[in-house]
């Protein structure tokens, strides 16, 4: 895909003095609960409402959205307030629907980045629109699929494209719903930097005690903006009752984030910044000339286990490892889960390492 400089003129087109905000509830539910919510965040710094009106679910039989009619309630808020629309598609229809309606953006879901087929019959139906279309990341980091997802509907000549970052699944238990993995999104920025991208901190979160600081991370990290659920008694809400905050509370947590300056000309800043990074890159590669001496070492007990026929896997040894490095971790102000995916990842390596030794000739 090329880099276009022209996908964020849609961005830019909104004139704003800060990162684009799009917010409304995790899902439609009545006319009145839609209007409510709309009317609060009017005048705010939100530019573009959004409603879930087709909810893809894990299960069935449970709420799975109120359908074409919610659209005409989006289309009601458009007329009675000064918000823009949005809502998620997954099929041609329902582009179809979206469109006769009027609404102004559609984001794709990552149930549907998943599936090339999906993104291909999305991309096709959207051919040629004007559009605002946001592609979720696709529920595991694969990063393959979700740019190969903006290649197709740039393939479909559709120029008003961005990305949103709503975290990865994990089987591990963590206080996230969604694991940031903000490498990911970051190494995007860094390869395609005019294509928007947006933060969903209420996806990552699945709670709302956590959206401010996510929030907060992404604006640290220059994301172009923000998209977070919004109800108006986010207890009741039929879907994602946890992650929703009240209007006020996020017109609160809009004046509360700090927008950091992308670039400073002040020429102390830039030395310090300089040596700053220049010790971070210094530590890196101390960081990788170690790990690479641990796994040689490691290489040398797959030889000692081959010669006596040992296991390779010693879960007795594996579990004091890792609690010590989670308490020595802990004393140098690192989570337990960091250090924890930390050393799963170094000692998956080593296994890797020692099955090569072993089952060589």
């Amino acid at each position: 895909m090329k880099n276009n400089k022209k996908m964020k003129d849609w961005l830019n087109n909104f004139n704003l003095s800060h990162p684009l905000v799009i917010a409304g509830p995790c899902s439609a539910e009545t006319e009145s609960q839609v209007m409510k919510i709309a009317h609060e965040l009017n005048n705010s710094d939100v530019t573009i409402f959004r409603a879930g009106i087709w909810k893809p679910r894990t299960r069935p039989g449970m709420f799975e959205g109120v359908g074409a009619i919610g659209l005409k309630w989006l289309q009601k808020v458009k007329s009675e307030t000064n918000l823009l629309t949005a809502t998620e598609v997954a099929n041609a229809n329902h582009v179809k629907l979206a469109i006769d309606h009027d609404v102004d953006v559609l984001w794709i879901g990552a149930r549907s980045t998943v599936s090339p087929f999906i993104i291909q019959e999305i991309a096709e139906a959207l051919d040629g629109t004007d559009k605002i279309v946001l592609v979720k990341n696709p529920v595991n980091p694969d990063l393959s699929l979700w740019l190969g997802g903006v290649e197709r509907l740039y393939n479909s000549n559709i120029k008003n494209l961005g990305l949103i970052h709503r975290g990865f699944s994990t089987y591990e238990k963590t206080k996230y719903r969604n694991i940031p993995e903000w490498q990911i999104p970051i190494e995007v920025k860094n390869r395609f930097p005019d294509i928007p991208m947006i933060c969903d901190p209420s996806h990552i979160s699945g709670r709302r005690d956590l959206i401010f600081d996510l929030s907060q991370t992404a604006l640290d990290l220059n994301f172009d903006g923000l998209m977070i659920e919004s109800h108006i008694n986010p207890d009741e809400a039929w879907s994602d009752a946890k992650q929703q905050i009240t209007p006020k509370t996020l017109i609160k947590i809009m004046k509360d984030l700090k927008v950091r300056n992308e670039l400073v000309e002040e020429e102390k800043y830039k030395n310090e910044l300089y040596s700053l990074r220049t010790q971070i890159d210094i530590i890196d590669h101390s960081i990788l000339d170690s790990l690479g001496k641990r796994m040689k070492i490691s290489e040398e007990i797959g030889g000692l286990k081959k010669t006596k026929n040992v296991a390779v896997l010693q879960n007795k040894r594996w579990n004091e490892i890792l609690d010590k490095m989670i308490d020595e971790g802990n004393s140098k102000g690192l989570t337990r889960e960091f250090i924890s995916r930390i050393y799963k990842a170094i000692h998956q390596e080593s296994i890797i390492h020692q099955e090569k030794i072993i089952n060589s000739k």
